[in-house]
């Protein structure tokens, strides 16, 4: 799950990372009196959208005074902010993060990850701060420098020295370093985070080490354990279709292609992407519905997908493992009696009474095109988008 950055700071200031002073806003005079509440005579104005790139896109703006203040939130909300992230759509800008002013020194990077092929949590630190990670790891590999923590010990703080000093802080800013970090992995590992991005991460001229921005995602499988977390969710923010397949426990990505798509296992879903595109085609989603693959969860997958008008064929791949693939079928049929189905369908099935499935999806009546393998009926449903 992602929260805006205002609710990652917030989020920060209770585990005491430091961050500036700062406040949300939904309106123009919200963003007035934010502003005066949190003084000085320079304010930043931030657009708050699930989506990085913000500040290229014209949606990060300094504020020398009050009216200023209020002309550049009176420009932001409502506007339609693209970025490299959003896609040409863009979304719509409905709040504001008013925040002081820092008189920055250096911008440096700071992020916490797990790293799955060693099973521990890393922490990224890099002196190019303000750049996108992926690029600097890209051009300057060496400048990221890399400290993975046991889960049985934790940061430790030789750990936490090793990255400020390789950020280049000394004295107090060194110190301020070496706390925030260790605040800041703390934060990630207590709220169940799935990342923690501070980029960039600043030295002020007066030694201080801020937040300056942060990105925050949580592990949906953990929410049930952070109500407060869960309740910050902006479904604004969300493809309505994913919001929608939440509500049934389905994992549903929307993507741009033609082909829907319905496999239960993810990774039996990726594969299924992967041969659609090698035979020509363009999945337009990626649905995995579970082990259990019901006669209502089927119908719910089915209404899904079919609501986007892009999809011109669906392509239903089930392994017969825990569940019978004679079910499977059985849950299709139902499914498609429940649902006007007006789209080529291709079914594969594989595993257990597969051969069962199938004869029940041939005898049902129903246009269903039987593949006999995951090649073939990769191969059928590109060939029924031709038709």
């Amino acid at each position: 799950m992602k929260i805006h950055e205002y609710q990652a700071k917030e989020i920060l200031r209770k585990f005491e990372v430091a961050i500036p002073k700062g406040k949300v806003a939904f309106t123009v005079e919200e963003a007035v009196s934010a502003a005066r509440e949190i003084g000085g005579n320079t304010w930043v104005v931030k657009a708050q959208i699930h989506a990085g790139g913000r500040g290229k896109g014209g949606g990060v703006k300094v504020a020398h005074s009050i009216d200023e203040v209020s002309k550049l939130a009176s420009q932001m909300l409502g506007m339609r902010l693209v970025t490299h992230q959003t896609g040409p759509e863009g979304k719509i800008v409905k709040r504001l993060l008013i925040e002081q002013g820092v008189n920055i020194a250096r911008e440096l990077y700071a992020g916490i990850v797990l790293d799955r092929s060693t099973s521990m949590n890393v922490i990224m630190v890099s002196t190019e701060g303000g750049v996108e990670i992926e690029k600097v790891a890209e051009e300057t590999p060496e400048k990221i420098l890399k400290e993975y923590i046991d889960p049985a010990l934790g940061l430790m703080p030789s750990q936490a020295r090793k990255l400020a000093f390789g950020l280049g802080l000394s004295g107090d800013a060194f110190k301020n370093g070496v706390k925030f970090l260790t605040a800041l992995y703390r934060a990630y590992l207590e709220t169940d985070a799935s990342l923690a991005e501070i980029n960039p991460l600043v030295l002020t001229k007066e030694g201080d080490v801020f937040a300056l921005d942060a990105k925050i995602n949580f592990d949906d499988n953990a929410l049930y354990r952070h109500e407060e977390i869960a309740s910050l969710r902006d479904f604004d923010e969300e493809s309505p279709l994913e919001v929608e397949a939440s509500k049934y426990h389905l994992n549903y990505i929307k993507l741009d292609g033609n082909v829907g798509c319905m496999v239960n296992g993810a990774g039996l879903a990726m594969a299924t992407m992967d041969i659609i595109k090698l035979a020509g085609g363009e999945p337009a989603n990626f649905l995995d519905v579970g082990g259990g693959a019901n006669v209502e969860t089927v119908a719910n997958g089915f209404r899904i997908i079919l609501s986007d008008p892009n999809v011109k064929a669906i392509l239903i791949n089930i392994f017969g493992g825990i569940v019978r693939c004679d079910r499977v079928a059985q849950g299709v049929i139902g499914a498609a009696k429940q649902v006007s189905v007006n789209v080529p369908v291709v079914v594969r099935l594989e595993g257990t009474n597969a051969k069962e499935g199938a004869t029940l999806l041939e005898q049902s009546g129903l246009n269903f095109v039987v593949a006999k393998g995951l090649k073939d009926a990769a191969e059928k449903v590109v060939a029924a988008l031709q038709n």
